[in-house]
């Protein structure tokens, strides 16, 4: 067992260089034969792995063969040359891996893997949205199952929903199933917004009065969120974007905007490893600090 495990150690050399700043050498030993097997696994199967940007390092920068955003990895789905398709992330995101690639095995690794927000609307809530607002057009929230998409006119992302929105033409649009990201956007345009209820369990615990008190605790700190979060959050926050829009505003501010750590507010939603996975995910990729730290 030595040996192998050796041997395990030594195949992977190479992908602990590109987390050896976030992982320390005894907590990457108790990954490298899991994360060998599964190479292997992905040679013999002809298998690639999709992992959103949420998974832990490991997983990221040594098992994917692709990492991004829901978007991103939807729109690399459908060019991937493999027999098999893993989704390291939740049920709707395989679930349009699966749309994309109808002849594919599609697998998620977690069948518990699931979304607040997608199970907060049903393919029924939309055809009765539909009856009570005949003539208006649906846009849908990526972050939804299958069947929801199927009842909908149009299908958006946290990026580009304005644009949708407005590209409609129409005075009035039914936006689901997020009501933070729908009051949001309805900040920002002249359309009026009817929204669903839906909230992230993650992104809906966030209040400015939480963003005041990172202020505080952490002066020059520069605070990122994301356009589920309620719009007094949005407003207390330094930017406000997509989950790529955000990573790219990292990669362009790597130490804030006064020279302090950038801050995701997702971070603070989640529990204290999936915090530190997302924490090593923006030190390693863009070199910030792991944990703020007074200006």
């Amino acid at each position: 067992m030595a040996d192998l495990h050796a041997a395990a150690l030594a195949r992977t050399d190479q992908l602990y260089e590109r987390v050896k700043r976030v992982i320390p050498p005894p907590e990457w030993a108790s990954f490298a034969e899991d994360v060998d097997a599964i190479l292997e696994l992905k040679r013999a199967r002809n298998a690639v792995v999709l992992a959103h940007n949420y998974q832990t390092p490991e997983i990221f920068h040594g098992i994917a063969d692709i990492v991004g955003d829901s978007l991103l990895l939807a729109r690399e789905a459908a060019r991937v040359d493999a027999d098999i398709i893993v989704l390291a992330g939740v049920h709707f995101m395989a679930e349009t891996a699966k749309l994309l690639n109808p002849e594919k095995t599609v697998l998620i690794p977690d069948l518990a893997a699931g979304c607040s927000l997608a199970e907060s609307i049903t393919a029924q809530d939309v055809r009765l949205m539909r009856q009570r607002f005949q003539s208006v057009p649906i846009v849908t929230y990526v972050n939804t199952s299958a069947a929801v998409k199927a009842e909908s006119d149009i299908c958006c992302t946290s990026g580009n929903a304005l644009r949708i929105v407005e590209s409609l033409g129409a005075d009035r649009v039914i936006m689901l199933p997020d009501e933070y990201l729908a009051q949001n956007i309805a900040a920002q345009t002249s359309v009026k917004i009817i929204a669903w209820k839906g909230h992230c369990e993650v992104h809906e615990r966030f209040t400015p009065a939480d963003v005041r008190q990172l202020r505080e605790n952490h002066p020059g700190v520069t605070v990122l969120a994301h356009p589920e979060c309620p719009p007094e959050v949005v407003a207390e926050a330094d930017f406000a974007g997509s989950t790529a829009a955000m990573s790219d505003f990292v990669a362009a501010h790597p130490r804030g905007r006064h020279g302090t750590v950038v801050y995701d507010l997702t971070d603070f939603g989640l529990d204290p490893a999936e915090r530190r996975a997302t924490l090593r995910f923006y030190a390693e990729r863009f070199g910030t600090r792991d944990e703020p730290t007074p200006g």
